[in-house]
């Protein structure tokens, strides 16, 4: 498929009005793909909340849009909830399966980055379910994420152990120097 043109679709923030669409993306992503270890796609109203949550805690929550279609999303929230992980964020990219290769993921995620960065966290961690999900991992090399390791057989879903990958990459300063206090 042929790459969507930068002026033909934009990222911005996304709202409560995406979540219908956002739900159905990743509805099917639970469904039928290893990206996710949810086993029972979440309603819309969960999707509602868990939106609510990441944007009122000051978490980037973005979505492509090529006119009135959503194209994908991509989000940042905590990465673990004890506070000294308070600097660092987990990411999540989903795009439509019909828009997959058009570079809609990389623009999200390069977004997504940015947004994370403006935020002040220091470090961005990506957990790739499936280790056998090349196209994330070379999305996020592409990106500047390294592996960092491998979780083996830790996820059991479409009847097979699945693994996943470990991948980071320091924001703004990195661990140059002390995080802002929050």
């Amino acid at each position: 498929m042929a790459a969507i043109p930068d002026g033909a679709m934009i990222v911005r923030p996304c709202g409560p009005e995406d979540i219908p669409a956002v739900q159905a993306i990743y509805a099917q992503a639970v469904l039928t793909g290893r990206a996710s270890f949810e086993l029972d796609p979440p309603d819309i109203p969960e999707m509602l909340r868990r939106h609510a949550g990441l944007v009122g805690a000051g978490f980037p929550f973005l979505a492509a849009m090529r006119g009135e279609t959503l194209l994908g999303y991509a989000y940042a929230g905590p990465y673990r909830a004890r506070p000294a992980y308070r600097s660092t964020v987990e990411n999540s990219v989903y795009v439509d399966p019909a828009r997959h290769g058009q570079g809609i993921g990389r623009r999200l995620l390069g977004d997504l980055i940015a947004a994370a960065t403006e935020r002040g966290f220091r470090q961005m961690v990506a957990v790739i379910g499936d280790s056998a999900n090349t196209a994330s991992i070379r999305l996020h090399a592409a990106l500047g994420f390294a592996q960092v390791g491998v979780l083996r057989a830790v996820g059991w879903k479409h009847g097979q152990w699945l693994d996943t990958v470990l991948m980071q990459r320091a924001l703004g300063q990195g661990d140059a120097v002390p995080p802002d206090p929050r």
